[in-house]
């Protein structure tokens, strides 16, 4: 269950990455409903990294939803705000996945 736990937090440091991206380019009221959208998803996502690691180990839990929040934020920026998806990119993306699988195989 933690380990799902561990997946929406880094969902949702996602979240919080793509309001922020989307925030800087809205005016007005529309920015203030970005910017309380990334506190929102801000505030679960901690929440919930909190709650995992009372029994993940904190180093295998934050590296794993940082990397969620890294990989998901490049695929957020790649597919809708058109950042470039260069062969080396996602190569070294691919990479981080591996690595964060690797990481929960040989966690206990």
């Amino acid at each position: 269950m933690n380990w799902i736990l561990l997946i929406i937090a880094g969902l949702f440091e996602v979240a919080f990455a793509a309001c922020l991206g989307k925030a800087k380019t809205a005016t007005g009221v529309e920015s203030t409903y970005w910017y309380l959208g990334f506190l929102i998803c801000l505030s679960i996502s901690m929440y919930l990294l909190v709650k995992v690691t009372q029994e993940l180990p904190i180093g295998t839990a934050y590296a794993v939803w940082t990397g969620i929040g890294a990989v998901g934020t490049v695929l957020v920026g790649i597919l809708v705000f058109k950042e470039p998806a260069t062969f080396w990119r996602l190569f070294f993306i691919t990479t981080l996945i591996a690595s964060i699988v690797g990481l929960k195989f040989v966690s206990s």
